[in-house]
């Protein structure tokens, strides 16, 4: 980002920068826990639940990179020791159920760390509206993806 780019951004740098890399945390923990139960998942149906975790994996890990080139692009370098992912996140690491045919407990964790990862989103928007308009729109895009999957999951609740 250049200088007069910078001299634009009505919020402080440092602090945004903070954000982002926590928000870049979570979606990497996100990833891997989604991932990993798309490949352990098993029981009647196993497939679709895998398809749908899969796709969902695939989106964090977009969204990491997306955080990642706005941080280098805000001056920044996101996490890069994977042990520090969980304890520079904003929420701890999802965990992943125990019983692999458990698709009650899938949507649950799913649901859960969706809806915290809308909470993030959210307060970058609104801190970033009006003031630095490359990230509110990224945050808005990554926050548009997430309410889409918690609600993919939400509607595999049976009623």
């Amino acid at each position: 980002m250049g200088k007069k780019a910078r001299e634009i951004v009505g919020v402080d740098l440092k602090e945004l920068v903070k954000d982002l890399d926590r928000a870049y945390c979570d979606e990497w923990l996100a990833y891997y826990a989604w991932w990993y139960m798309a490949r352990s998942v098993e029981g009647k149906g196993y497939e679709d639940m895998a398809e749908f975790l899969d796709k969902i994996a695939k989106d964090e890990l977009e969204h990491a990179t997306e955080l990642a080139d706005r941080i280098i692009e805000l001056g920044g370098l996101p996490t890069n020791v994977p042990g520090n992912l969980a304890k520079n996140a904003n929420a701890p690491y999802p965990g992943v159920m125990k019983n692999l045919s458990d698709y009650d407990e899938i949507i649950k964790i799913v649901t859960t760390a969706e809806a915290g990862a809308i909470d993030v989103y959210n307060k970058i928007a609104k801190k970033t509206f009006g003031k630095d308009h490359d990230t509110y729109q990224l945050a808005c895009h990554i926050m548009g993806e997430e309410i889409g999957h918690e609600e993919m999951f939400e509607n595999l609740i049976e009623k």
